[in-house]
């Protein structure tokens, strides 16, 4: 390598070390006893009889298909493409376009079922805009801005008040059993919600923009040195990756082996099996319709969403070995 290139490679690996290195140590920000885990995880009683078609927003608050919506800005952030739009009622949206679209909402379903907080999400396969690109528009995810969800930041995966609590080892490996590895701290928002009528609000810490799912993981094993967020980690929505993928490699006393290749593997280094078989009880209380909802609200093809779901059942069938 001759010194000018040396020059250019060294100057690549200092802006990726001060800009975009992720991973890390741990550190818990309050005792288990001290966090408040409703603020990420409300435990899901009603499981059996929540609506996956519709999910947090419910019917109510669902867009119609078809509609036309008022175009407000262009969303030029983060890997898909999309639009801020404007409702028939005023209600602004924020929308995601391309292959995110579908996973986002059906994973969305997924943790929100399980009881973790979601914002409310939806998939709309027809729809037009006026202003902006008008006209018809491709198949998309919406999310309102509700006006009782104020922003207050973002939250870190490896330092925050949840660590070494139950609900956040069961959120980490329900993203690793449907393969989501984009977890930037730039998509884990804190919103205070509530609040009307003078009622106090309330925190609730979220895990959002969940595209980044239904692939697989594919850091390169070279670069493990390296683990950074702009060398791609993986694929998304993609069917046949998303089968080919594992889920426990083994077992070692308190330590489970993932099948993973990401650039997080010391947040997996704190999950135990008796974390994996929590989270795989969760969802083996969904029912067949209700997996059969996650997929077809979010616009899935019943021979591929069936395939999805048979995939994840045996993901949830290892976890579930882990109980005794």
């Amino acid at each position: 390598m001759n010194a000018l290139r040396l020059h250019f490679v060294l100057i690549f690996i200092a802006s990726l070390s001060t800009g975009c290195m992720v991973g890390g140590t741990v550190r818990p920000t309050a005792t288990p006893s001290q966090a408040d885990t409703s603020a990420l995880w409300q435990a899901p009683d009603d499981i059996a009889t929540r609506d996956l078609f519709y999910g947090a927003g419910g019917q109510a608050r669902a867009p119609r298909e078809g509609a036309t919506f008022a175009f407000v800005r262009e969303d030029t952030g983060g890997y898909s493409p999309g639009y801020d739009v404007r409702g028939p009622d005023g209600m602004e949206w924020s929308v995601k376009l391309g292959p995110e679209a579908q996973t986002e909402v059906a994973t969305s379903r997924i943790l929100w079922a399980l009881g973790y907080h979601q914002p409310p999400t939806y998939y709309l396969s027809t729809w037009t805009m006026t202003g902006g690109p008008a006209g018809a528009q491709q198949p998309a995810r919406f999310r309102p801005r509700l006006p009782d969800w104020m922003l207050e930041g973002d939250w870190d995966w490896y330092e925050n008040d949840f660590v070494n609590t139950q609900p956040f080892k069961g959120l980490i490996v329900a993203n690793v059993l449907l393969n989501n590895w984009d977890w930037k701290a730039s998509n884990n928002k804190i919103y205070a919600t509530g609040g009307a009528d003078g009622a106090p609000a309330r925190r609730i810490f979220v895990v959002q923009d969940l595209g980044a799912s239904l692939g697989k993981t594919a850091y390169p094993r070279l670069l493990g040195w390296l683990p950074t967020q702009y060398i791609k980690q993986g694929s998304r929505n993609n069917l046949e990756d998303f089968e080919a993928q594992g889920f426990i490699e083994g077992v070692e006393g308190d330590q489970v082996e993932f099948d993973y290749r990401g650039i997080h593997p010391s947040l997996l280094e704190h999950v135990t099996p008796q974390d994996v078989a929590w989270t795989a009880r969760l969802m083996s209380r969904l029912s067949d319709d209700q997996w059969r909802d996650v997929f077809r609200a979010a616009g899935y093809a019943q021979d591929r969403g069936a395939r999805y779901i048979a995939k994840i059942k045996s993901k949830i069938a290892e976890g579930l070995k882990l109980a005794g």
